[in-house]
């Protein structure tokens, strides 16, 4: 199977094959990005379709300095970002549903769900990318175009928070 990097050489070709093959492995993970952040299943779909329509515009201007999968969720970032002001919501909900996952307890996902709430709005955006998403430390400091230590930082930062939402009876024991 080739790796992202060659598929996108072979994009910028002109290879309908290879885009294919891009979209197919993409999919999923970039209409999960955006329907995490976006409440209505249908506007998740479209974004996401308008970052594979990026992709394939931007093809010849593609220069692999980074991951492919960065480029993607840099793309698909830019793309929220544009929604959320088009839209003049401060930030987008994240969908309890897709949250949720497969918990065989039903009310610790809306616990967690709860907690995640709570958050900053930052926090929020850093840990989904990171546990939901699972984009890379370095990912994420290229996505939202900070240092490395400061995306370990504001993550542990984030970890604490939700911790601390979740465990809000050891609030009390600490001293």
């Amino acid at each position: 199977m080739p790796d992202d990097e060659h598929l996108m050489a072979e994009v910028r070709r002109g290879s309908r094959e290879a885009f294919e093959a891009l979209f197919e492995r993409y999919r999923g993970p970039i209409w999960r990005f955006f329907r995490r952040r976006i409440a209505d299943a249908a506007r998740a779909e479209e974004l996401s379709q308008d970052a594979f329509v990026a992709v394939l515009q931007n093809a010849k201007r593609y220069e692999p300095r980074s991951a492919f999968r960065s480029y993607l969720f840099g793309i698909a970032w830019n793309i929220l970002l544009a929604e959320r002001r088009k839209s003049s919501r401060a930030s987008a909900a994240i969908d309890p549903e897709e949250l949720r996952g497969e918990t065989a307890d039903p009310d610790s996902g809306i616990w967690v769900r709860r907690a995640l709430q709570a958050l900053d709005p930052d926090d929020r955006e850093l840990l989904v990318l990171r546990e939901y998403d699972q984009l890379s430390y370095q990912e994420i400091a290229d996505l939202h175009r900070m240092p490395l230590n400061t995306v370990r930082t504001r993550l542990f930062r984030a970890r604490m928070a939700l911790r601390s939402a979740l465990l809000p009876e050891e609030k009390g024991n600490q001293s």
